[in-house]
C-alpha cells in the first residue's frame, strides 16, 4: 500500500479552538489523522504566518490522537487568501518544486479548510495533474461528539475513470455536431471532420471565423446553427445579425455597419445604431465579407480589435461586444495580392478558416439530404412525397454522375425536391417525374454556361497543335474531361476531391493536390494554366 499524504489549508475558523473544548468540537484538518480505516503518514498543511501559533496546536493534537502522522508545517507569504492570482501562483510554485514520489505515495489534496479561493485552487492544480493526485472532502458528523471524526469522500478529477460522464460528454458533443448538421446524417468524410472540429471551435472560442465556399454551400445557413448552438450553451445572449455585403453601396454601407449621427449626409433625419450595435452579446454574419469597401475594412478591423468605432458623423466611440462570422465565395488570398482586401483584415478573420465543400464534392451526401429535403417539404405542406423505387435510383445516378454540375450547390437541390415533391400525385415521386426534372436541370445549367467559358477546353492552345496529335483519343479524352473539372474548380485541391473522390477514401494518405499536379505535369501543363480567373 502506498503511504497516504494529505495536502491541506489551515483552516483559521474550522480548525480552531482553545483549552479542553476543542475536542468536543469536529476540526476537518485533525479529523483526518482519526479515522481508524485509513492512516495518513503526513500532512502538508498550508499556512500563513499570522496563524503560526494555531497551525503549531493542530500540529501538536495530530501528534495527540495519531503520533504516526508527521505534521509539515508549510508558511506561505500570503497578502490577501482572497486575491486568486496570489493564491493560485503561491500554491503552484510550491506544488512545482514538491518532491512528488507517486511510486510510493499518493496525494490527497483537502478542499474543506482554506478561503473558497483556495479550494477552487486546490481543485484546478488537481485537474490539471500538476498535484497528482485525488481531492479529499471531509464532513462532520450528524451529532457532535467527542473523537468522532465523521466522514471522509475521496473525488479523483481523472474523467477517463467516469465511463458515464465520458460517454454523456461523447453524446453531448455528437448532438451538438447533429445540430450542426441539421440532423442530416451525412456522409462525406472531409466534410464530417470539418463539422465536428467547428463544433469544438464554435463553443470555446469568440474569435472570428472565416466560412469560405462557393454560393448555395450553406455558409449562412451554418452561421445561423453556430449562433443557436452557441445560445444553447448560454455563449450569445444577443441576437443573430446577417447582412450580405454585396448589397451594400457607397455611403450607406458604412451607415448600415456602424450606424450614423442625425445630420451626417443628406437624408440622415435621425441616429442609426448600425448592425454592429444591433449584433452586441451576439453574432455578427458578414456574408461576402470581400465585397466590402477598403474604408469599410479599416473600421471593421477596429471594431474586432478594440470592440469600439465611430459611427458616421460622429465623435464619440460607441462599444459593441460581437462575435464576427465571415463568408466568402471569393479567394481573399487572391484579393490581398492585388490590393482589393486588407491584409491584416484578413489575418485578423483567417484564425478559424474553413471552406465548405460544394454539392457535387460530396456526391454520397446528395441522398440523406434529399431525404431531410422530403420531410422539410411534408412538414411545411402537411403533404408526403415519397419516390418509388426505380426513380429514386435514376434521380440518384444522375445526381451523382459529372453530368450534374449543382452549380447553385444545395439551393439547385432545394429547388429540384420541391419541383418533384410539389408534382407528386398521390405523394408518389415516379420515373417520369425525375425524367423531366433530370431535363429541366440539363437545360438549366447549359443555359448557364456560356460558349467559351470554363466547360471550353482548347488542347491545342495548351500543349501547342503539335503535341495535341500526337494524343490517342482516349488520352485526349481524359485530359480533355479532367481540365473541364480544373475549369470550374476554385483550387487545385478543390478539383482533386472531385477528381479522386471515390479511390481517396481507400487511401491512407490523402493529397489529391499533388496526385492531380504529377498528371498535369505528364503534359507539361500547370495549375495557373488553368485556374478559373
Amino acid at each position: 500500500m502506498k503511504s497516504i499524504v494529505v495536502i491541506g489549508f489551515l483552516g483559521t475558523q474550522l480548525d480552531a479552538g482553545q483549552g479542553a473544548g476543542r475536542w468536543e468540537k469536529w476540526r476537518p484538518t485533525v479529523s483526518l489523522a482519526q479515522h481508524e480505516d485509513m492512516a495518513v503518514a503526513r500532512l502538508e498543511l498550508l499556512y500563513t504566518p499570522r496563524h503560526q501559533a494555531l497551525a503549531e496546536r493542530v500540529q501538536a493534537d495530530i501528534a495527540t490522537v495519531s503520533p504516526e502522522t508527521t505534521v509539515r508545517l508549510v508558511p506561505l507569504e500570503l497578502e490577501d487568501p482572497w486575491d486568486f492570482g496570489e493564491v493560485y501562483t503561491g500554491l503552484y510554485d510550491w506544488a512545482r518544486a514538491y518532491p512528488f514520489d507517486t511510486e510510493r505515495e499518493q496525494y490527497w489534496a483537502h478542499i474543506t479548510t482554506g478561503t473558497h479561493v483556495a479550494q477552487i485552487c486546490m481543485f484546478l492544480l488537481a485537474e490539471s495533474r500538476v498535484i497528482p493526485g485525488v481531492l479529499v472532502q471531509t464532513s462532520p458528523p450528524r451529532r457532535q461528539r467527542e473523537g468522532d471524526p465523521g466522514k471522509y469522500v475521496l473525488i479523483d478529477l481523472d474523467l477517463s475513470r467516469y465511463d458515464a460522464m465520458a460517454r454523456r460528454f461523447d453524446a453531448e458533443q455528437r448532438d451538438a455536431v447533429a445540430f450542426l448538421k441539421s440532423g442530416i446524417a451525412t456522409r462525406n468524410a472531409r466534410f464530417n471532420a470539418l463539422i465536428e472540429e467547428i463544433e469544438r471551435v464554435a463553443v470555446r472560442s469568440r474569435a472570428p471565423i472565416l466560412l469560405a465556399g462557393p454560393t448555395g454551400a450553406g455558409k449562412s445557413f451554418l452561421a445561423r446553427r453556430m449562433f443557436e448552438l452557441k445560445q444553447s450553451r448560454h455563449q450569445a445572449t444577443g441576437p443573430f445579425v446577417e447582412v450580405n455585403c454585396a448589397t451594400l453601396r457607397g455611403d450607406g454601407a458604412a451607415s448600415t455597419l456602424f450606424g450614423h449621427k442625425k445630420g451626417a449626409f443628406t437624408g440622415a433625419a435621425g441616429d442609426r445604431a448600425g448592425l454592429l450595435r444591433t449584433a452586441h452579446q451576439g453574432v455578427l454574419f458578414l456574408d461576402e465579407i470581400g465585397e466590402l469597401g477598403l474604408d469599410e475594412q479599416a473600421m471593421l478591423l477596429k471594431a474586432i480589435e478594440e470592440k469600439r468605432f465611430f459611427p458616421v458623423g460622429a465623435d464619440k466611440e460607441v462599444a459593441s461586444d460581437f462575435q464576427l462570422i465571415a463568408g466568402t465565395n471569393r479567394d481573399l488570398r487572391s484579393d490581398v495580392a492585388e490590393g482589393r482586401f486588407r491584409e491584416d483584415l484578413f489575418a485578423r478573420i483567417n484564425l478559424w478558416t474553413y471552406d465548405l465543400p460544394g454539392l457535387a464534392q460530396r456526391p454520397e451526401d446528395i441522398e440523406p439530404n434529399i431525404d431531410h429535403l422530403l420531410a422539410l417539404h411534408a412538414a411545411e405542406n402537411h403533404r408526403v412525397a415519397r419516390f418509388n423505387a426505380e426513380a429514386r435510383a435514376a434521380y440518384l445516378r444522375f445526381a451523382r454522375s459529372p453530368e450534374a454540375h449543382w452549380s447553385g450547390n444545395f439551393r439547385d437541390l432545394s429547388a429540384s425536391v420541391t419541383r418533384l415533391a410539389t408534382l407528386a400525385d398521390g405523394g408518389r415521386i415516379t420515373t417520369a417525374l425525375v425524367d423531366a426534372e433530370i431535363a429541366r436541370l440539363r437545360w438549366l445549367w447549359k443555359r448557364g454556361t456560356p460558349a467559351g467559358g470554363p466547360q471550353t477546353v482548347d488542347l491545342g492552345a495548351l500543349l501547342g497543335p503539335g503535341r495535341e496529335a500526337e494524343l490517342d483519343l482516349f488520352d485526349r479524352l481524359q485530359l480533355e474531361s479532367v481540365l473541364r473539372v480544373c475549369r470550374g474548380a476554385r483550387t487545385l485541391s478543390d478539383a482533386g476531391r472531385q477528381l479522386f473522390q471515390a479511390s481517396r477514401a481507400q487511401r491512407s494518405v490523402v493529397n489529391d493536390a499533388d496526385r492531380l499536379r504529377k498528371y498535369l505535369a505528364k503534359y507539361g501543363l500547370q495549375w495557373s494554366q488553368l485556374s478559373p480567373p
